[in-house]
């Protein structure tokens, strides 16, 4: 074959002819991730109140991104994360990420996600910029929202439910 990196060969009316893949790219660091989660029980047995934040105490697989406490997490680059997120709650309610840069938590207003009615999560999927290292994450229930949350035990049945929070960097 006449392609130094690999690729295909095809016949055509106008003979053999080759698709040929390009030349390698650099290799790179790999970017920051981290999956953080709870079990509901024993996890976040009492209520989340207004400017409060959701514990995700247990670690899945992580690269970068450590926790700060049960409910706060380390984003250690000035960059864009990929953030996402569910947690079953028992009453109509809001979740919003706060980002803390140094000087107290923001509560990010494009990152609001809620609902009216039910029993079900609220999850949401978005990007946020950070413009400090080591920006510190939360998942909360917004300032000045009533009531306080309740996350769902034994969602839908008999085994522990969970709730999620999943960042990547992605530039």
């Amino acid at each position: 074959m006449n392609c130094p990196y690999g690729g295909i060969q095809y016949t055509s009316e106008s003979g053999v002819n080759y698709v040929c893949n390009g030349a390698p790219g650099p290799a790179g660091d790999a970017l920051a991730f981290g999956y953080f989660y709870a079990l509901m029980p024993p996890d976040n047995a009492a209520t989340v109140a207004a400017a409060s934040a959701v514990d995700f105490p247990r670690d899945g697989a992580t690269n970068g991104i450590v926790r700060a406490t049960a409910s706060s997490f380390i984003l250690p680059a000035i960059g864009v994360y990929e953030i996402s997120w569910q947690v079953s709650v028992s009453e109509a309610g809001q979740l919003v990420l706060g980002l803390d840069s140094g000087s107290g938590v923001v509560e990010q207003i494009s990152t609001v996600a809620g609902r009216a009615t039910g029993t079900s999560q609220i999850m949401n999927h978005v990007l946020i910029t950070t413009t400090s290292a080591n920006s510190t994450l939360t998942v909360r229930n917004p300032a000045g929202n009533s009531p306080a949350l309740t996350i769902t035990p034994l969602a839908g049945g008999t085994r522990a439910v969970s709730a999620s929070l999943l960042i990547k960097q992605i530039q």
